[in-house]
C-alpha cells in the first residue's frame, strides 16, 4: 500500500495549489482527481474556458460596432462558433497540461477516479473500470469543489435546458438565449452570445442583477447592458420550465404576482452551484457535512477529523478559485508548523464582463447596515484620457473611507480592466491605507488607474483633480 504525507481529494485551483505547496514544504504528497485531466471546474468548465469564449466574442463584437471609427474598414465579419469552441479548448488543453507538468515538477503522485475515505487515514480511490486501490495518508485535504445547482421543478436536459458547462459548448448561436440567474456565470456567458447575435433574457428573482456586489455596480452594469441589447426581468419567480421539441418555454411570476411568458431555444439555468461531495464517504472519516452540503471546518480549515482539511468551493465562504488557492497555501503551510492568515474581508471579486466589474471590501449597503459611519469618492472612467482614446468609457471608480480614519474600507470598480485594477485596491488595504494614502501615490498618465487616485481625491474633501 502506498503511502503519503498529505493526500488532496480534488485537483482544482484549490486542490493542485494545496498540493504543490505541501510538496515546497517537503511533504510526501498525493492528488486523486475523478477525471482524466486535471485542473477541476476552473480549468476545465469554468474560469478558463469563458473567459476564452469572452475574448473572442469580445474581438468579434469590436470588428462589428468598433473597428470603424478607428478607421480600420473591414469586410463584414462572420462568426465560426465552431473555430472559437475549438480554440477555447485549445486553451483549456494548454491550461491543464500546465497542471500536470507542475505535478510532475514537484513529484506529486496522481491518481485518477474518485477518491472516498475508508477511514480517517486511509483512502480509497474507484477507478473507472471499477477497480479499487487504497492508500494510506497522515493528512488529507478535501477540495472537491461544486457543481451548478438547478431548482427542484427543473430537469437539466444538457441539450436545450443546459447549465454552464453545455453553455460552454454549444454547436449553434442561440435565437433567443433565456437565462435563469443574474449572477456572474449567467450574466458572463449572456454576453458571450449576445455578442454573436442572439437575444438574452435574464429572469432574476430578486431585485437586481449581481445582487451580492455594490448596487451601484448592478445599476450600472444593467444600464450598459441593456445599452447592448440584454434584457432584464428582475423581481420574477420563475414557476415553470418546459421543452418542447427545439424550444422552451419558461413562466415566471413577476413582483405584481403575474405570469411572464418567455419562450427561447435554449434556456440557461444559472442559479448557483452546490458543494460536491458524491464518493466522498466523509462519514467514514468522521469528518462533518452539514445540511448545506458543506464540509464543516474551523478558522483552520479543519473538519471534525483532526487529520482531514477542506478547502474551496465545498466549505463555506464564496465560491472563487482564487479563494480556494489561498485556503489550499494556508492548510499546507498550517500542517509545516507556520502561521498563515487570510483576510477572507479581502478577497476580490470580479465580473468578467466588459467593461469589467470588481470590488474588494464592504459595499455601502454593508457599512450603513452594520451603523459605520464612512465617506464616498468616485470617479467616471469617461473623465480619463486613456478610456477616451480607447473609447471605453463606461464605468467608474468608487472608494468608501472611513469617516474618521480616512481606512479604505471598500473599493468598487465598473469598467476597462477593472479585473486587473483591483489588485491596487486588495494592495493598499492589505497595509490599511487611507484614502489620502492612495491619493498621494503617483499614478502613471494615461492610464486607465488614475480612476482609483482620483476616486481617493474625491473620498478626501472631494479634490477630485479631472471633473
Amino acid at each position: 500500500m502506498s503511502s503519503f504525507d498529505v493526500t488532496v481529494i480534488g485537483s482544482g485551483p484549490g486542490g493542485y495549489v494545496a498540493a504543490i505547496r505541501c510538496a515546497q514544504l517537503g511533504f510526501k504528497t498525493a492528488i486523486i482527481e475523478k477525471y482524466n485531466v486535471l485542473g477541476g471546474t476552473c480549468l476545465n468548465v469554468g474560469c478558463i474556458p469563458s473567459k476564452a469564449l469572452l475574448s473572442s466574442s469580445h474581438h468579434y463584437h469590436d470588428a462589428v460596432a468598433h473597428f470603424a471609427e478607428h478607421g480600420i474598414e473591414v469586410s463584414q465579419p462572420k462568426v465560426n462558433l465552431a473555430q472559437m469552441i475549438a480554440r477555447k479548448q485549445s486553451v483549456v488543453d494548454q491550461t491543464t497540461g500546465g497542471i500536470q507538468y507542475l505535478m510532475d515538477k514537484n513529484k506529486i503522485t496522481v491518481f485518477n477516479g474518485v477518491g472516498g475515505f475508508k477511514d480517517a487515514t486511509h483512502v480509497n480511490i474507484t477507478k473507472a473500470d471499477g477497480s479499487v486501490e487504497t492508500i494510506e495518508s497522515k493528512y488529507s485535504i478535501i477540495a472537491t469543489g461544486s457543481k451548478p445547482s438547478s431548482l427542484p421543478f427543473i430537469t437539466i436536459d444538457k441539450e436545450r435546458i443546459i447549465t454552464s458547462t453545455e453553455a460552454l459548448k454549444l454547436t449553434e448561436v442561440p435565437k433567443h438565449l433565456v437565462i435563469i440567474g443574474g449572477g456572474v456565470i449567467g450574466i458572463e456567458l449572456g454576453q458571450v452570445y449576445l455578442r454573436l447575435g442572439a437575444q438574452v433574457s435574464v429572469i432574476e428573482y430578486l431585485d437586481r442583477i449581481i445582487p451580492g456586489m455594490d448596487g451601484a455596480l448592478s445599476k450600472e452594469l444593467t444600464k450598459v447592458l441593456k445599452k447592448q441589447g440584454m434584457k432584464f426581468y428582475t423581481s420574477h419567480q420563475v414557476k415553470k420550465v418546459e421543452r418542447n421539441g427545439a424550444q422552451v418555454l419558461v413562466e415566471a411570476a413577476n413582483a405584481k404576482g403575474e405570469i411572464v411568458s418567455f419562450e427561447g431555444d435554449y434556456c440557461l439555468v444559472s442559479v448557483g452551484r452546490r458543494p460536491y461531495t458524491d464518493g466522498l464517504q466523509a462519514e467514514n472519516a468522521g469528518v462533518k457535512v452539514t445540511e448545506r452540503g458543506q464540509v464543516e471546518v474551523n478558522d483552520h480549515l479543519q473538519t471534525t477529523a483532526p487529520n482531514i482539511y477542506a478547502i474551496g468551493d465545498v466549505v463555506r465562504g464564496a465560491m472563487l478559485a482564487h479563494k480556494a488557492e489561498e485556503e489550499g497555501v494556508l492548510v499546507a503551510e498550517y500542517l509545516a508548523g507556520q502561521k498563515p492568515h487570510i483576510d477572507y474581508n479581502l478577497i476580490p471579486g470580479v465580473v468578467y464582463t466588459w467593461p469589467e466589474v470588481a470590488a474588494v471590501g464592504k459595499t455601502e449597503e454593508q457599512l450603513k447596515e452594520a451603523g459605520v459611519a464612512f465617506k464616498s469618492g468616485s470617479f467616471p472612467f469617461k473623465a480619463l484620457g486613456r478610456a477616451r482614446a480607447g473609447g471605453d468609457t463606461d464605468g467608474f471608480v468608487k472608494i468608501l473611507a472611513d469617516a474618521k480614519t480616512d481606512e479604505v474600507l471598500g473599493v468598487h470598480m465598473i469598467g476597462p480592466r477593472c479585473a486587473d485594477l483591483i489588485a491596487q485596491a486588495v494592495t493598499a488595504m492589505e497595509y490599511k491605507a487611507s484614502a489620502e494614502d492612495i491619493a498621494r501615490m503617483s499614478h502613471a498618465h494615461p492610464t486607465f488607474a488614475e480612476a482609483t487616485k482620483e476616486a481617493a481625491l474625491a473620498a478626501t474633501e472631494n479634490r477630485a483633480l479631472h471633473i
